[in-house]
Order: C-alpha cells, then sequence, then structure tokens
C-alpha cells in the first residue's frame, strides 16, 4: 500500500490526519499501527534458516511466512536483517519492529519480557563436535571444554542454568553471530571443542561441515515462536499470526514450507557431504565456467545442473555404467541420440543433453504440479522413468495424499518394490527407493553450493517487498527450467 499525493485543499486536512492517527496508534493498537503504515517491519537474522538474498531476491522459512503474514494484513513487508540476537531484541525494546521472525526459542526469560505468538516449529538443542575426536556423552563431558555459543542465545541459559545447578567447570564462550555457521566453523577448525546449535540449523548446513556430528541433544525439545515489543496493544496483532499459523497448519501449507526449505536437509549420507564437499575443491572448479554457461543457456540455476551432474557421474566426464550409459549426466544412447549428443563423453555436450532432457520431462509432466515440486518429479522421472513415477502418483492418490506433491509422492515411490503394490500398477515393479535418494542428494548439493555462494556474500541492507507469495519467490529461479 502507497499513499499517493492528494489535490490541495484537502491535502493539509487529509496529511494531519494522517499524522494523527499514526500519532495515535504509536502506543496503541499494534495492528492498527501496522495498517495506518501500510507495512509490516519484521526484524530477523541473516541465516539458511531465516532469511536471506539469493540472486533472485529474497527467500528464507521465516521470510515465506512473514510474507504471507503481511499479504493477509493487506501491507507490504519490510525486512530488517540484524546479525546478533542482541540487536534483534534490542530493536523490539525500542519498537523499532512490529515483530521479530527469526527462529527464536520460547524461554522462560523471554516469556516474562516480551508477547509472543503460539509456537509454529519444534527443535532440540544439540551439542556438536568433531567426528574422530572424543565424543561426549553426558553432561559430566561438558565440563572443562571450550563450548561456543550464540550470544545471547537459549543455549547460553541453558548452560548458565546447569552451571549453577551444580556443573561448576562447566564453561562457555558467547560469540556474536546472526546464525550458527561460525560456530560450526570454529568447531570444524578446532577453535573451540564443542558448539550448541538448534537441531534445524545443524541439519541444513551440516553439508558444509561433513566431519561434525550430533553428540547428543541437551535437554527437551523446544519451540520457536514470533515475539513482539513489550510496549503497546499486541493483542489482536498476536490473534492475527495465531490464526494464520493454524490455517496453515490444518490446510498443511505449513508441512509444504517446512518441506520446501528444510527437506534437502534429511537423508544424505555424512560419507557422502565429506565426498561431496572434497569435490567441491579439487573437481568443481575444473567444470564450474562451463556448468554455468549451459546452465544460462537453458535458464536454469547453474547450482543445480552441478548438482544434478554431480549425482550422476561425480564431474567425471568419462563416467561408464555397466548398463552402458556414459558421460557427465549418464545418458543412454537412444538418449543421446534422440537430443543429438554425437559424444556423450564431451562435457558440454552431456551437460547440454541432460539439461535439454529434463526440460523435455517438465513439459510432460501434468500442468497442476508446479515448481519447485515440478523439477523434484522431473528428476525423479529422469532416474526411474515417468511409467514408474506416474504409477507412484496413482498410489499416493489412491491413499488419500496428493499426487502433485513431491513430499506425498516420495513417501510411496518405495512401495514400488513391494509385490502387494506393483502388481496392480501398469508398469509394474521398480527400484522405487533409487529416485528418492537421487532426489534428495540432488537437493541437498544444490542448497550447499547456494548457500556456499550466499555466505561469501556481505550482509545485505534491509530491504522493502511486494507481498508476493513466497513459494513465487523460490520456484521463479526453477521455473523456466
Amino acid at each position: 500500500m502507497r499513499i499517493k499525493a492528494i489535490q490541495a485543499p484537502l491535502a493539509t486536512a487529509a496529511a494531519l490526519f494522517l499524522l494523527l492517527l499514526l500519532g495515535g496508534c504509536q502506543q496503541g493498537d499494534s495492528l492498527d499501527q501496522v495498517r495506518a503504515e501500510g507495512e509490516l517491519r519484521v526484524v530477523t537474522r541473516n541465516s539458511p534458516t531465516t532469511y536471506y538474498q539469493d540472486r533472485n531476491g529474497p527467500t528464507g522459512f521465516e521470510y515465506a511466512l512473514a510474507s504471507l503474514l503481511a499479504r493477509d494484513l493487506g501491507v507490504e513487508l519490510r525486512i530488517e536483517p540484524e546479525f546478533s540476537l542482541d540487536a534483534i531484541f534490542r530493536k523490539l525494546r525500542r519498537s523499532e519492529a512490529h515483530l521479530a521472525a527469526a527462529g527464536l526459542t520460547l524461554t522462560a526469560q523471554r516469556m516474562n519480557e516480551f508477547p509472543h505468538s503460539q509456537p509454529y516449529y519444534q527443535f532440540s538443542p544439540q551439542v556438536i563436535y568433531v567426528a574422530g575426536t572424543a565424543r561426549p556423552r553426558e553432561l559430566a563431558d561438558l565440563t572443562d571444554k571450550d563450548i561456543v555459543v550464540l550470544a545471547g542465545s537459549s543455549h547460553a541459559e541453558s548452560l548458565y542454568a546447569l552451571q549453577q545447578g551444580g556443573l561448576d567447570n562447566l564453561a562457555w564462550r558467547e560469540v556474536e553471530e546472526p546464525d550458527s555457521t561460525g560456530l560450526l566453523e570454529m568447531v570444524a577448525t578446532r577453535q573451540a571443542h564443542f558448539a550448541l546449535t538448534d537441531s534445524n540449523e545443524f541439519e541444513v548446513q551440516q553439508g558444509l561441515y561433513p566431519r561434525l556430528r550430533v553428540a547428543f541433544d541437551l535437554g527437551d525439545e523446544q519451540q520457536l515462536v514470533w515475539f513482539l515489543p513489550p510496549d503497546g496493544d499486541n493483542h489482536r496483532l498476536i490473534q492475527r499470526i495465531n490464526a494464520l499459523f493454524s490455517r496453515l497448519e490444518d490446510s498443511g501449507e505449513m508441512k509444504k514450507l517446512r518441506e520446501l526449505h528444510f527437506g534437502h536437509a534429511t537423508g544424505v549420507s555424512r560419507m557422502g557431504s565429506h565426498t561431496f564437499s572434497r569435490n567441491v575443491n579439487s573437481k568443481l572448479p575444473r567444470f564450474r565456467e562451463l556448468i554455468r554457461q549451459v546452465a544460462s543457456e537453458y535458464q536454469m540455476d547453474w547450482e543445480l545442473l552441478a548438482a544434478i551432474s554431480y549425482q550422476e557421474s561425480h564431474w567425471n566426464p568419462l563416467a561408464t555404467s555397466p548398463t552402458g550409459v556414459r558421460g557427465m549426466m549418464m545418458l543412454t544412447l537412444p538418449t543421446a541420440r534422440e537430443l543429438g549428443v554425437e559424444n556423450r563423453l564431451d562435457p558440454g555436450q552431456s551437460l547440454r543433453g541432460g539439461a535439454r532432457y529434463l526440460k523435455n520431462i517438465k513439459r510432460r509432466l501434468p500442468s497442476d504440479i508446479t515448481d519447485p515440486d515440478l523439477t523434484w518429479f522431473a528428476m525423479a522421472a529422469y532416474n526411474v522413468g515417468m511409467g514408474h513415477l506416474e504409477d507412484a502418483r496413482v498410489i499416493t492418490q489412491r491413499q488419500g495424499g496428493d499426487p502433485d506433491l513431491w513430499a506425498d509422492v516420495k513417501k510411496r515411490l518405495p512401495l514400488l518394490q513391494q509385490s502387494k503394490y506393483y502388481q496392480n500398477t501398469r508398469y509394474g515393479y521398480a527400484r522405487g527407493s533409487e529416485p528418492v535418494t537421487y532426489v534428495q542428494n540432488i537437493r541437498h548439493y544444490y542448497n550447499v553450493l547456494q548457500w556456499e555462494g550466499i555466505s561469501q556474500n556481505k550482509p545485505r541492507p534491509p530491504v522493502n517487498t511486494d507481498d508476493y507469495l513466497p513459494t513465487a519467490i523460490r520456484s521463479s529461479r526453477l521455473s523456466a527450467l
């Protein structure tokens, strides 16, 4: 919502009315204040689990939720990133934001100071260590060790409570970082023994640090909430937030958002992540520019094409399987001929053939399937074939799932290995677990490459964004494929 110029002589009266309205809202109802200002000001963290900017604009789980709230209220969204937890709560205390949506844990101390929404996500606090070193197995193993936590975090509060409860030799350092990446880096480079982080953050970022592992969960499962300024009347705004969260949960949209932003982090082995990390440094530099060029020709993210070609051949242009598929994108001979690929061992021809083949598959899939699910379906069909994918979609529909959602269909693909299911399908038996692993690996590699590039950039200033659906943001870079 933008306020347009008003013709005199009404302009002065209207301006005075607006000033009075805004002035009256400063200490009044926060929902009225948001509507009067025409924007929802949200303070958050710049991190892979909350909010960040990629080449196509803003994205992240918290950003997606905040976008939906702004849309629901009929106002624009203004994101104001901060780079420490202390800065986020300082902004709230000064009423410089309408709410904080930043992956923040509900603690007794915060509950006493700040109004908050109902919980929208649960996670476990975890102790992280380096594989190959002595694994801590209980609280006593944390004493006399160098532990790092985010400054002002719930983990610092937990360690203080443990120290007061009798663990006298428990010590830790509070590090001013926007998220746990810096903590994981310190443990990975042996600048600290252990780190405390949230399970959702570690899952998303473990691909960057494949040698790090979870030692144990520290305490009970915790809840994430949105916090609001301590001054003013926040009751109606909290009601709107809670109503939104409830609708998203009841409709299944919240589950879809979690799958979209965190689903890539599960199912990838630690050894697979470690091997990928090595190959990013040793093999990818040779092919990076070629992959970028081909991806640009086919209007797709180079990181996605890089992830697919890694999953296919580990960036080996001479790769050959026992079944006769060859090259960087492991094309069969008939497929290569159909795509006009004369030499499957030529990396450029192979990459172009694979990108063209994936694009062709996407065109053949039902128009009801939208990105990013459309891309995951296409990759599954690339691996197992269109017929078997369609069989899994039919089974999904029979069981009450959504055949147009990858999160539902991937649960049914492995059923194609069981006779009681595949004997009633058109195309019969398939090794259905393989395309699930195939897509999951690619999603993981894709997100690791993306975040690795984004994390090297300097933080960006606050941005104003239009109130469009977050799914459109995420899918825009995939829909052209």
